[in-house]
């Protein structure tokens, strides 16, 4: 029977050729766009692993409403008071609260070379809410917060341009005039320039800042859905428009950015993306299997008389029904297995590319090898399925009406 088979492929080679061209293009669409989207979703899931997904950040801004005879455009500035007062009231759902602290216009030298930055005062829980990885030394601890330590820790870029030669631990950095020695270099994602952290007690002291803070960050719980996030927000900004005479529908005097809410909403797209990549992917496979149907479908009809003469003979019709739908899945199994091989090998090169560009944007873009076998099987299956339609309408031919054909 198979050499059967292979003699009928042979006769039929462009034929069977673009067919097979067909499920092998379906099947390296389907792995290829499942590696583009887990590229996609990986990259996502990482950067929300390095951050404190329920956290937020409260940032006082400029107010853009009249409210109560007040003009709009004025600064709205928070304190620790503020915080206290929005932590009480939303105790509920809020862990903990840091205030945070900046004073920009800096220049931090160490000998003759120096950079433009800032200083951003922080308590030692800092960088499980903010991205701050240690890179060495360490970060401000407790003792640092209650003696006001003149110590700081530096980005690792600005690590490289005071420090060409290493040697910065222990060492001391002027910045605009007041020494802070160097405990610790982190790193993080920002391209551009990186603040120098120093004890939010040491900057509230030496800048006289009135007690105003720049930003408070919150750790929250209880809040897994946009719902109950967006009726936080509102209770947030509600308790503070109360205390700082701004209207609470006024979004620009209090900006919150919430990572859990976007966190949801990423998620939600990164859901959908997966469905429609599926659905593109198996619409594809379909037109592949279609193309196999209708092929076996011209096979039938050009075979008409041979399987008349082969019942006439004794032919029996499951085996006429076996010839059909082996040719069929013999035509997917083969080049279903070669599209997968290229699908998967196309994505194991894009990783290669994008492990060597080190973005962080696209992250390991290749397809589990489960998957893959198991989108080959359906593929297969479904080529069976193709072939059983064809394979039917020749076992019903009648042996007298095909021999006359």
């Amino acid at each position: 029977m198979f050499e059967e088979i292979i003699s009928s492929l042979r006769r039929n080679k462009m034929r069977t050729a673009l067919t097979g061209f067909s499920v092998a293009w379906g099947i390296f669409i389907l792995i290829v766009l499942l590696g583009a989207g887990n590229g996609l979703i990986h990259s996502f899931e990482g950067q929300s692993r390095r951050r404190a997904l329920n956290s937020m950040k409260v940032t006082p801004g400029w107010t853009t409403m009249q409210y109560k005879g007040l003009e709009s455009g004025r600064r709205v500035k928070l304190n620790e008071a503020d915080m206290r007062e929005m932590v009480f009231a939303n105790k509920a759902n809020i862990i903990e609260a840091l205030p945070v602290v900046t004073q920009s216009g800096i220049t931090i030298s160490h000998g003759q070379e120096y950079v433009s930055s800032s200083l951003t005062g922080v308590y030692p829980e800092h960088p499980t809410v903010e991205i701050a990885r240690q890179k060495s030394g360490r970060f401000i601890n407790n003792i640092d917060i209650d003696e006001c330590r003149k110590v700081c820790v530096i980005g690792d870029k600005t690590e490289e341009i005071l420090f060409p030669q290493g040697g910065a631990i222990g060492s001391f950095v002027n910045a605009s005039g007041v020494m802070y020695k160097v405990i610790g270099v982190y790193s993080d994602d920002n391209n551009g320039t990186q603040s120098m952290f120093i004890p939010y007690t040491t900057l509230m002291t030496i800048y006289n800042k009135e007690g105003f803070v720049s930003r408070i960050l919150l750790t929250t719980k209880g809040l897994d859905s946009e719902e109950e996030n967006d009726r936080f927000e509102n209770d947030v900004r509600t308790i503070l428009s109360q205390r700082r005479n701004f209207s609470s529908e006024d979004t620009g005097a209090v900006w919150i950015w919430n990572r859990m809410k976007n966190y949801l909403q990423t998620k939600g797209a990164m859901d959908i993306l997966t469905t429609a990549v599926w659905v593109i992917g198996i619409l594809t496979l379909l037109s592949g299997v279609v193309g196999v149907s209708n092929i076996m479908l011209i096979t039938v009809k050009e075979r008409t008389h041979e399987f008349g003469i082969r019942k006439a003979l004794g032919a029996k019709p499951r085996q006429i029904l076996a010839l059909i739908i082996i040719e069929s899945i013999v035509i997917t199994s083969i080049f279903g297995y070669i599209g997968m091989v290229v699908g998967v090998g196309a994505t194991e090169l894009i990783n290669t590319v994008v492990e060597n560009m080190e973005s962080e944007a696209f992250t390991d873009p290749t397809v589990d090898m489960s998957i893959a076998i198991e989108a080959t099987l359906t593929l297969i299956i479904a080529g069976t399925l193709a072939g059983f339609f064809p394979a039917r309408k020749a076992v019903s031919i009648k042996p007298i009406e095909a021999l006359r054909g």
